[in-house]
């Protein structure tokens, strides 16, 4: 059990299934008292009752106050797990703006409103966790899921500043990054996904597990897929080299479409 969510106020995002679900359950095992939030009421109430947690369904971005209210009025863990993705229409035909600006809401400003939200409190107590739910995509790229990949970058760059800048003052912040999990999400992902993620799917209790063992451990990327950190480390020593890889993954990719 991890010392630092017994009986601790924890908040999820988008567990109503999936990883969020997950997250939800394993936090509740160790202890915690879980908030869960989904859009889908119901499915929220779902995981509720399993795990003795209470529901709090709506946007993600606008729960912080209702889900303070549901823990007694203290949130010690926040994980920004909502998200979304959308497959591209077809081999480099860019997505319309309005998905585009759903990501970016969704993938992104949910997490800066949440953090926004948090900080007077957590600073002025010290402490406070902040995890984010980024994926691989975030790391490194993903064809066909233009702004699902641009936008996870940015929710990496939100995640990483938050470490830097408030680290010192009592915030812990962790970036799950995983590759394929096998969510509805990914098989959302259409033939993108069947080439590039679901060889290497793991489960959402997997990606829960990898979080603990990253709290405890006080690691900011949090990598369900440890080969993950090679191909980081490979984008980064040679970009030229690395996206000449992944054109020749997208060229494999519109040859089977």
């Amino acid at each position: 059990m991890v010392e630092a969510v017994q009986d601790a106020g924890v908040v999820v995002t988008g567990a109503g299934g999936g990883i969020g679900a997950a997250l939800a359950r394993r936090f509740a095992a160790a202890g915690a008292r879980v908030v869960v939030n989904d859009l889908d009421a119901e499915k929220a109430k779902a995981v509720a009752a399993e795990i003795g947690g209470t529901a709090v369904p709506g946007d993600a971005s606008a729960i912080v106050a209702d889900a303070r209210d549901a823990l007694g009025g203290t949130v010690d863990v926040y994980c920004a797990n909502a998200g979304v993705a959308f497959e591209d229409a077809g081999a480099g035909e860019p997505l319309d703006e309005r998905s585009w600006a759903l990501s970016w809401d969704v993938n992104v400003m949910a997490h800066v409103r949440a953090a926004h939200a948090l900080l007077p409190a957590w600073l002025e107590r010290g402490s406070g966790r902040f995890v984010s739910t980024v994926s691989a995509a975030g790391l490194l790229t993903m064809i066909g899921a233009p702004s699902y990949a641009v936008t996870k970058h940015g929710a990496l760059a939100f995640a990483e500043w938050l470490s830097l800048t408030y680290r010192h003052r009592g915030i812990r912040v962790h970036a799950i990054c995983p590759q394929g999990v096998r969510t509805d999400m990914l098989a959302a992902t259409g033939s993108a996904g069947d080439l590039v993620l679901q060889p290497t799917a793991i489960e959402p209790d997997d990606v829960a597990e990898a979080l603990f063992r990253g709290i405890e451990e006080d690691r900011f990327l949090i990598l369900p897929h440890p080969e993950v950190a090679e191909y980081y480390q490979a984008r980064a020593a040679d970009p030229g080299r690395w996206l000449a890889g992944m054109n020749h993954l997208q060229r494999k990719w519109e040859a089977n479409r």
